[in-house]
Formats: C-alpha cells, structure tokens, sequence
C-alpha cells in the first residue's frame, strides 16, 4: 500500500524570516496521514535565516536524526555540550531522561536548511547522548548509504529504534530499489528533484509511505536527493486512537488547546515557562503522543 503526502499538504508556519514544514501535524485531526507513520513522529524541514535561533524546546523518550543539508547548525544542550553541525553532516541524539536543547544557525551570512526526523524509541528511558557524523556526497552519490541504524552498521550512527535511515545523491536517469523484508514498512522523502515510484511522480518535498510491498524501487528524473526510513514493527509502544484526550508528559499543552481558557490571561514570558515545565509522567502513557506534539509545542514557543 501506498501512502502519498505532497509537499503542499505539509503543515507550512513562518515565524519572521524563518520557515517551518511539518510533514506529520497532530492539528490536521480530518487525515489519518498527519500523526504519523508508524515509529516515524515527526519529520520537519527548516530554514534558519543568518543568526537565527530554532527552539528551546525540552524533549524526552525520543530519537532525533538531524541532517544539515546547508549551512550550519549550532547546538546547546543542558548537559553542557555543544558543538556545530556542518552541511553533510548528521547526528543521532537520545533524548531519554530529558534533554533541553538550544539551536541556532551558526552563520551569521548564510541561510541554514535542516531536516530533523524523530522516532519514538524502542524503550523509555534511556541515557541521554548523541553522535555526529559525515556521510560525504561520494558515499551518498548513486546508491543508498546507511546513516542511523540499530546496530550503527556500515559506520552509520546508532539509534535506539528498529530502524534504518538511508541517504542517496541520484543522477538522472539511475534507479534504487530496497527491499523490505515482512512485517516492515518505509517512509521516502524527496528532500530535491523529481522522481517516479512506479507510476508516482514525486517531487520536491514529496513523502511517500510504503507498507505490505516487497520493495522500494524509484528512478531519479533529475538531479535529485533522497532520504528513506526503513521501519520495523513498533517494540514496546501501543498507539492509541483517543487523540482528543491525548496529552504529552513532557509539556503542558493547554496554552495551545481550546479547552483551557485560563492559558490565553497569561503573558508570553509566563506562557513559555508553563509550556515548558516538565510533568511528572504518567506509566502506561504512549511516548508517541508526547512526540506527535513535539512540533506543535515548539511551534507556540517560538511565538512567544
């Protein structure tokens, strides 16, 4: 089965100059498409304006793949690391226990354009850590280079998901095909170019989910850049349909929700405090709602 989700059904926001596009958007309650697929929580695109910040969002019981295909991305976490990724760059973090995190496009000339994806992980948990790496447009040109896996093969990072995240650079005209093996599922995104899927015409910005296929098999129409996400079966994670009543345990989400009248008195300093304090979790809760809304809670404190 075939799931298509075009770069013009993406969630679009723009906060000044910078821009947001959230392929998965827990607001859009009338598609089914806009949670997300399978162990895949969220995958965003952004572009960073020169000295622009990103979020300071706190995050827990997820993995985070973040490519920077352009400029550069300055980080700060509050365990006190910190560092640059450059274009061509990746890293896998593990939010486990809690991390908050600060971004920034580290040029102060040059636009930055980043590509984060999170997955929820196969346990809760787990030791916050990251690891950096770069996949050069030679390993990436012509064929699918892994990135993030479960058990880092081939020199990619590790996740903590039974997952597998390739790369590719196509010429026009070459083809890949991956092979799935039962019981898992793919999630392709068109990061440039144009490209057919059998009878699909995909491009730019372009997502396709592929579920109960043998394989993954697209031919490049031109230059054109991929990213594709080899999911197995969720481990450890139910996901519950009762989405009017879900709610994160890492963030409050009332300043956001309708329901909650009291939010909307505060002011913006005293809104981001409330939206950012930690909430003691609840066992038995599903890590994916807490994931699905990641974007939208940092989305209201970037407007604050």
């Amino acid at each position: 089965m075939i799931t298509l989700r075009r770069a013009k059904e993406r969630h679009y926001d723009r906060h000044h100059k910078r821009e947001d596009w959230l392929t998965f958007f827990p607001r859009d309650r009338a598609d089914p498409r806009a949670d997300h697929f399978g162990s895949l929580a969220s995958l965003s695109e952004r572009r960073l304006p020169p000295g622009a910040i990103a979020s300071r969002t706190p995050q827990h019981d997820s993995e985070i793949v973040t490519y920077v295909r352009e400029g550069a991305l300055a980080y700060e976490d509050a365990p006190g690391r910190s560092g640059v990724i450059q274009a061509g760059e990746f890293q896998g973090t593990t939010a486990g226990r809690g991390i908050r995190r600060r971004e920034k496009n580290a040029s102060r000339s040059n636009w930055a354009q980043v590509f984060q994806l999170v997955l929820a992980p196969s346990e809760p948990g787990l030791e916050p850590g990251h690891e950096q790496k770069r996949f050069s447009a030679a390993q990436r040109r012509g064929g699918l280079c892994v990135v993030a896996s479960a058990d880092a093969r081939r020199g990619s990072l590790r996740i903590h998901q039974d997952a597998v995240m390739c790369s590719a650079l196509l010429d026009p005209g070459q083809h890949v095909v991956h092979e799935l093996s039962p019981g898992r599922s793919a999630w392709l995104h068109l990061v440039e170019g144009q490209a057919t899927l059998g009878d699909i015409v995909l491009t730019t910005g372009d997502g396709v989910g592929v579920t109960a296929e043998r394989k993954v098999s697209l031919t490049a129409q031109s230059d054109t850049e991929i990213l594709l996400l080899d999911l197995g079966e969720r481990r450890g994670l139910e996901i519950r349909e009762r989405r009017s009543s879900a709610r994160p345990f890492g963030i409050d989400t009332r300043a956001s929700t309708p329901s909650a009248p009291r939010s909307r008195a505060l002011r913006p300093d005293a809104r981001s405090r409330a939206a950012l304090q930690p909430r003691k979790r609840q066992s038995g809760r599903d890590p994916l709602f807490y994931l699905r809304d990641l974007g939208r809670a940092a989305l209201d404190h970037d407007r604050a």
